[in-house]
């Protein structure tokens, strides 16, 4: 059995959102700048060395942070029916991420979403 290679990207957004249901200041409209933080793995390398570009993986990630950024997260259809809470947040993206990066031999393996810079969540599939 070879070694796995997991390559990892940052970007970061600004939204609103409100906790549904939540008993505390949380339940007010609020910001965050939020973190996120993708990695991706994969076992083989290219003719030049690469596994995935790094290019590639900070695309698929602003394009689909681009989309939750400077919003008001409650009123997407993704989160109308679920909390916008960071483990939502981050299921969410690896879903979207997921469908865009996986192919042969390359799968996200994981997505870390921080709200602030001490508290944050990590999700991923088994």
């Amino acid at each position: 059995m070879g070694g796995v290679f997991e390559i990892n990207v940052k970007t970061d957004f600004s939204a609103a959102h409100c906790l549904r249901g939540y008993d505390g200041d949380c339940e007010r409209l609020h910001g965050h700048n939020w973190t996120v933080e993708l990695s991706v793995r994969c076992r083989n390398l290219n003719e030049i060395g690469i596994g995935v570009d790094f290019r590639d993986a900070k695309k698929a990630l602003k394009d689909i942070v681009g989309r939750l950024d400077h919003n008001h997260l409650n009123e997407l259809p993704a989160f109308q029916k679920e909390n916008p809470t960071s483990e939502n947040i981050a299921r969410f993206l690896y879903g979207e991420l997921s469908r865009k990066l996986n192919a042969d031999g390359v799968k996200v393996s994981r997505v870390k979403v921080f709200e602030t810079p001490a508290a944050g969540v990590c999700y991923w599939e088994e």
